[in-house]
């Protein structure tokens, strides 16, 4: 037997039937589910210093475990003095098995070291069933070494899920443990 990543067991035996019971689906391929997870991070000071975009492929792809890819300009700015082509931040793109982990690292490691936390905003979504959310430090993740650290960035986390309303794929992030703040 392969090795099943604990939420997504969880997913398969609790959070299906738990859906299907809010929303009374008729089918079980309705049940919204968690397709990707995409982790992000902009670095404005990569115009000055090149190796930025270096040590931030380095944390994401320890965060993440996956290698991390450069995002580039898509156009000049002269305000900013960039120019097209110019690498300004990293992005991971997470599927399947990883996707799960790094979910669960997320809600039970990360999110608990966060100072004065008392849940994530529920008003990140997008209105087709995804939602945002912005980490302020990348040192609240076990796997970054606070010493090695060379600027204290935060990133962004889009979870991109099959729902096809806010409000359920609230309640399916609800399932899977995200801890959203009570109104």
């Amino acid at each position: 037997m392969s090795y099943i990543p604990r939420l997504k067991g969880e997913y398969k035996s609790r959070v299906v039937t738990a859906l299907t019971e809010e929303f009374s689906y008729s089918n079980i391929m309705q049940v919204p589910k968690l397709q990707k997870i995409v982790v992000s991070k902009g670095v404005g000071a990569a115009i000055a210093d090149k190796k930025l975009i270096d040590y931030a492929v380095e944390e994401l792809s320890s965060i993440t475990g996956q290698k991390a890819v450069s995002t580039f300009s898509k156009k000049d700015v002269a305000a900013f003095k960039l120019r097209k082509g110019m690498p300004i931040g990293v992005k991971v793109t997470l599927r399947g098995d990883k996707m799960y982990e790094f979910l669960d690292r997320l809600i039970t490691a990360s999110l608990p070291r966060v100072r004065d936390f008392n849940g994530i905003k529920a008003n990140g979504f997008d209105g087709r069933g995804n939602y945002n959310l912005g980490i302020t430090e990348q040192i609240i993740y076990p796997e970054i070494n606070i010493d090695k650290v060379h600027k204290i960035g935060g990133m962004d986390i889009t979870f991109v899920t099959s729902a096809p309303t806010d409000k359920e794929a609230k309640s399916l992030l609800t399932e899977l443990g995200l801890p959203f703040k009570k109104n």
